[in-house]
């Protein structure tokens, strides 16, 4: 098992991981929309986001297959008088196929993402769990916080 940051020649795996997801979780996001148009639209984005250095997908991978990620996102913060300034991390797609979950692999990669993040000098990570995830995070070290407020449009 090999456990990095992502490449684009992942980006074939990283789509279709992100429909099979969304898909587990929510099949009905899947009636009437064309993998074709989603495949476009996700290739843009993760393309982008590769080559920004905003945003980071740390993969594992088992023989040439991705079964596991996690996307991080750097937060810039404002600089503020008194005090080295550096970036947070905002992860969300944390994902492993269900042929590989229960073995330690999301664990692992979790545990590569927060001495990266350590190595980095970055604040903290926030992650929103769902409802299933608590338990997960909690294993691997994450507390919560108070929510921070919002607004929909």
């Amino acid at each position: 098992m090999e456990f990095r940051i992502a490449k684009k020649s992942d980006i074939d795996q990283l789509i279709r991981m992100r429909w099979d997801f969304t898909l587990e979780d929510y099949p009905e996001m899947g009636e009437g929309v064309e993998y074709g148009s989603f495949e476009k639209e996700c290739r843009e984005f993760l393309e982008t986001a590769i080559q920004s250095g905003k945003w980071f997908v740390w993969v594992a991978e088992n023989n040439g297959k991705i079964v596991s990620h996690i996307y991080i996102e750097l937060i810039q913060k404002v600089p503020r008088p008194g005090r080295t300034t550096n970036p947070f991390a905002y992860m969300t797609n944390v994902y492993t196929v269900p042929g590989h979950r229960g073995k330690g692999i999301g664990s692992k990669l979790l545990s590569c993402v927060n001495e990266w993040a350590e190595e980095m000098k970055f604040e903290f990570i926030i992650v929103w769990p769902s409802d299933a995830g608590i338990e997960f995070y909690g294993r691997n070290g994450y507390t919560h916080c108070k929510e921070p407020m919002e607004r929909h449009f």
